[in-house]
């Protein structure tokens, strides 16, 4: 994997924890990744004209995508209320990569070699560490986090090869942030009422702005990435986000870091060092 790719995932998997970090810092979680959400689609808004329309062949990937990113937001919400970012976070990108790694060679016919497969299986017991390690947490975050690393699997898969029909990774995915948020505030307003959804958003909006611009720019990077490399190396790579997520849930949240989640650390960055000299 060339080295400005594997750059631009990192700087991704920085976003991407970091958006994470908002949804579990809010008060209300299922609204807050909701807004973020919808922040992805406005920022993607500005830059549609510029851009051309994807092919036609990629428009049905893009509607599967729309209801996959539905049900993905709502499990990280659902984790995030029940247990720390400490373990839910590893839990779902820790078990997704090793699902895609298993089955990428059955669905998207992609042949990976020995050392490709070690970084990817090492990055992923590295993260996956860092879960068991977690003091914090119930048997419903860990059942929300597995069924969210099967969603997510599932709309890589979707996505890696929508990007690729589409014929330009970049168009693909501002379309594909669109819907996801009218679902979400759709439901959420059938759950809790316009005026509830209204005032959160009222006192909110910013954090759906800059949490949906690092999203949508995080799984943009990954998906052009995906045009460039195997969906199950950037799968894995984009993993590292999990580096960025100890940072924070250390320093921001104050949750306790024993010994074992800086090596586990230490476990992924020689994952992705693997990839790099695989």
């Amino acid at each position: 994997m060339p080295v400005d790719v594997i750059l631009l995932v990192l700087f991704g998997a920085l976003l991407h924890a970091t958006w994470n970090a908002i949804v579990k810092a809010g008060s209300d979680k299922s609204l807050d990744a909701a807004l973020i959400s919808a922040g992805g689609a406005v920022s993607a808004l500005p830059f549609l004209a510029f851009l051309p329309l994807p092919q036609t062949a990629a428009w049905p990937f893009i509607g599967a995508s729309a209801i996959l990113q539905f049900a993905y937001f709502q499990l990280v919400a659902a984790a995030y209320r029940t247990g720390d970012i400490g373990l839910v976070y590893p839990l779902m990108r820790g078990c997704a990569p090793v699902l895609i790694a298993a089955t990428s060679g059955f669905i998207l016919h992609e042949n990976l070699s020995v050392g490709t497969l070690a970084g990817i299986m090492t990055i992923s017991v590295g993260v996956l560490t860092l879960a068991l390690e977690a003091r914090h947490g119930s048997g419903r975050a860990v059942i929300f986090s597995l069924a969210n690393a099967c969603v997510i699997a599932s709309y890589t898969y979707v996505d890696g090869i929508g990007a690729r029909l589409s014929g330009n990774a970049v168009s693909y995915t501002l379309w594909m942030s669109l819907l996801p948020p009218v679902l979400l505030f759709a439901w959420a307003t059938s759950q809790r009422g316009t005026l509830a959804v209204a005032r959160h958003i009222r006192r909110n909006w910013w954090r759906g702005l800059i949490g949906g611009a690092g999203s949508i720019a995080s799984y943009g990077l990954a998906l052009w990435a995906m045009t460039k490399a195997p969906v199950a190396t950037v799968a894995a790579l984009r993993e590292t986000a999990i580096l960025f997520a100890l940072v924070i849930s250390v320093t921001v949240f104050k949750e306790k870091a024993s010994i074992w989640r800086y090596v586990a650390g230490v476990v992924i960055a020689i994952g992705g060092l693997m990839l790099k000299l695989a």
